[in-house]
């Protein structure tokens, strides 16, 4: 996922790369008013009871506040909705929120230590579902013949109509994965309450004609949804 500026700078002064421990969380978890959501941190490497674990609440342009450390004790004035808890068998830290609020959609990383070093998970973005649950829907564009004229070719891929609002987006030429030449902006609200976002991938013109066949694969909600086009039907 992606994190949010102020975390970056806080990490910055506090990771090492000589870290042992890598903690692992979902890039994102949905859950609906009044709910109870458990947010997973898995020691993929390492173990996860060598040390304490904590827990961070951040919102966008905020810095981040403890909700959780020693692995479950709570800071004063933290909602008792909020709990820590380890599962040594799955090597796992959970965050617990019962009774789901509104004001919890936000993003939480779990941190612990790892030879006195601080070691952050990528963090998990919580959305409080405030309707149903939609697919997007995808359309990808070939490049104009335009812009090939340029010696550039850009594909688009449009993503609507989703909801909630977090989509990872994977580009493929021939069956082959893509990522170098890809931008994919960040979902925006429509006048629906849905979400939106676009992805390009720009080549040369030569780097377009190489290939067959390119495809733009977009996942939501564990579902993927892949939309494809042919050179040879763009001509």
């Amino acid at each position: 996922m992606t994190w949010a500026p102020l975390l970056l700078v806080f990490l910055h002064h506090l990771t090492g790369s000589c870290a042992q421990l890598v903690l692992t969380q979902p890039s994102s978890v949905s859950t609906s008013l009044g709910s109870t959501a458990k947010l997973p941190c898995k020691a993929s490497t390492g173990n996860i009871g060598d040390s304490y674990v904590n827990w961070y609440q951040q919102y966008m342009g905020r810095s981040p506040t403890n909700m959780i450390y020693g692995d479950d004790l709570r800071p004063s004035g933290v909602s008792d909705r909020f709990s820590g808890s380890i599962d040594s068998s799955s090597n796992s830290a959970f965050l617990t929120i019962q009774n789901v609020q509104a004001d919890d959609e936000a993003d939480y990383y779990c941190q612990s230590y790892s030879s006195g070093i601080r070691v952050f998970g990528g963090g998990t973005k919580l959305t409080v579902l405030s309707q149903p649950k939609t697919s997007p829907s995808v359309t990808l564009f070939p490049p104009s013949s335009e812009e090939l004229e340029t010696n550039k070719a850009t594909l688009v891929c449009t993503i609507s109509d989703f909801y909630p609002g977090v989509v990872t987006v994977d580009w493929k030429a021939d069956g082959t994965p893509v990522t170098q030449g890809v931008e994919t902006t960040q979902p925006s609200k429509q006048n629906n309450n849905k979400y939106m976002a676009s992805s390009y991938l720009t080549l040369t013109a030569k780097a377009w004609e190489t290939h067959s066949s390119y495809s733009c694969q977009v996942t939501h909600e564990g579902h993927t949804v892949e939309k494809s086009l042919s050179r040879a039907d763009c001509s």
